[in-house]
């Protein structure tokens, strides 16, 4: 298995962010809790932002540290260690209320790789 440079990881978090929300986006909660497709896309999303969350080295964690990096780890371990459980009411509301500030927040790591180019 290689090593991935933690950028590429930052990439993976903003393209689950906006599959996420392309997915989500002409959807209430009630046609979103019926769409089972959408539901298990979403989770996968969720899985992957966490899982590249773990990845990312602990220097650059708290150089960042205004991002919910723990939150972000520990929703991927309770999606994947208690699937049978997902509560659907909480994906809709992390979807609504959390990925939109969290975007611009990892962006600004992807921004500021990007000057040093």
């Amino acid at each position: 298995m290689s090593e991935r440079d933690y950028k590429v990881y930052i990439d993976d978090i903003l393209e689950a962010i906006e599959k996420i929300e392309r997915y989500t986006e002409k959807l209430d909660f009630s046609e979103f809790s019926k769409d089972l497709k959408t539901v298990d896309a979403t989770i996968r999303n969720f899985e992957i932002i966490g899982e590249a969350a773990r990845r990312i080295p602990s220097d650059i964690k708290k150089q960042h540290s205004d991002i919910p990096w723990k939150i972000m780890t520990g929703m991927r371990n309770k999606l994947v260690h208690e699937y049978f459980g997902v509560d659907k009411k909480v994906l809709w509301k992390t979807i609504k209320e959390d990925l939109s500030p969290l975007k611009p927040l990892v962006a600004q790591i992807q921004k500021g790789r990007k000057k040093l180019l």
